[in-house]
């Protein structure tokens, strides 16, 4: 029987960008030893439509951004290319079983628009398929959603650390994202948080599940019914965030913990991959969840609707000043 994985896989790469899947490089497909003299490169990088992937090689490290956008939420586009990225690591991973080398130790995600990560669910879509009754619709968006986190979740069924670097907001599903990873790294000024609750409706994509398993059930229900979006400070206090960086040294603190912990990686990932076993997240636990989403996304007034409207326009006035984007990692 097929993973639910391998299912949103066949779904998600029903498009013309699975053969671009297919095509992220790995050390094999590198250009060969450079002559004596040269130096050899040890990274290289490719840019699908939504992000950006740089593979260091040498640090053994995956580098994932999203591209800078006057939008930064999660479509369907920018799901599938998160599809295309876990793909890509499990290729490269199985090269290097059969060589016996494992070629990546690290993956980080991150974001290349100026001050935000992520601002999370496609609002403006929910209400539209909310208001023409339309639940298929929004039921696939959101199974899309936890194949995605469930993947991040498992560090795609590889020995691989996975880190979340948080340069900004990360809100509602932005934030859901960044939790799935095994370590998140947030800068001082992030703000972080799920205001679903104030347009009557709940963090279905994973924010209970992941909170709960990391700072308790009691204190995740507290954080996601205030509504609040908090500070990075406020939650590295919490035991939200992992790793509290100085602003605009978000890259560097990430660089620095793996230099600090490479030689311990093996530890590390072990006690990763026991902590999931100990406290086990099943796939079907966000499917199951998702569902009572759905339900209650499909009860929403006309009053809720237009208040997840008033979000989107704010979240857009939030990035009124923010021009430039943030050098790809």
């Amino acid at each position: 029987m097929l993973s639910p994985v391998v299912k949103a896989n066949d779904r998600t790469h029903s498009d013309a960008r699975a053969t671009e899947c297919l095509e992220i490089p790995t050390p094999a497909a590198l250009p060969p030893k450079a002559e004596p003299g040269l130096k050899q490169p040890a990274s290289t990088s490719l840019c699908l439509p939504y992000i950006d992937v740089r593979l260091d090689f040498e640090q053994k490290i995956y580098w994932a951004a999203m591209r800078p956008s006057q939008h930064p939420m999660i479509t369907m586009e920018l799901l599938r290319d998160m599809m295309c990225v876990q793909d890509s690591v499990r290729a490269i991973m199985e090269e290097g079983n059969r060589e016996q080398h494992q070629h990546l130790e690290y993956f980080v995600a991150a974001s290349q628009t100026p001050g935000v990560y992520n601002f999370g669910g496609n609002l403006a879509y929910f209400a539209d398929c909310i208001r023409r009754r339309d639940q298929e619709g929004l039921k696939e968006y959101a199974y899309a959603c936890i194949d995605v986190v469930y993947g991040n979740a498992m560090a795609f069924h590889t020995p691989l650390i996975t880190i979340a670097l948080v340069q900004g907001d990360a809100l509602g599903g932005g934030f859901e994202c960044a939790l799935s990873f095994d370590i998140l790294v947030a800068e001082k000024s992030s703000k972080l948080g799920l205001p679903e609750v104030l347009f009557n409706l709940f963090p279905g994509m994973g924010a209970f599940s992941f909170l709960s398993r990391k700072i308790g059930t009691a204190a995740a229900e507290r954080l996601i019914m205030s509504g609040t979006v908090y500070t990075a400070e406020e939650l590295h206090r919490l035991g939200v965030v992992d790793i509290l960086a100085e602003d605009g040294q978000g890259e560097n603190a990430v660089r620095d913990y793996i230099a600090h912990n490479r030689r311990k990686h093996n530890a590390h990932s072990a006690i990763y991959r026991s902590k999931r076993r100990i406290n086990p997240l099943k796939y079907e636990e966000l499917r199951d969840i998702v569902d009572i989403w759905l339900d209650a996304a499909m009860k929403l007034g006309e009053q809720d609707l237009r208040k997840m409207e008033r979000l989107v326009v704010a979240q857009e006035r939030r990035l009124d000043g923010r021009g430039g984007t943030r050098p790809a990692v």
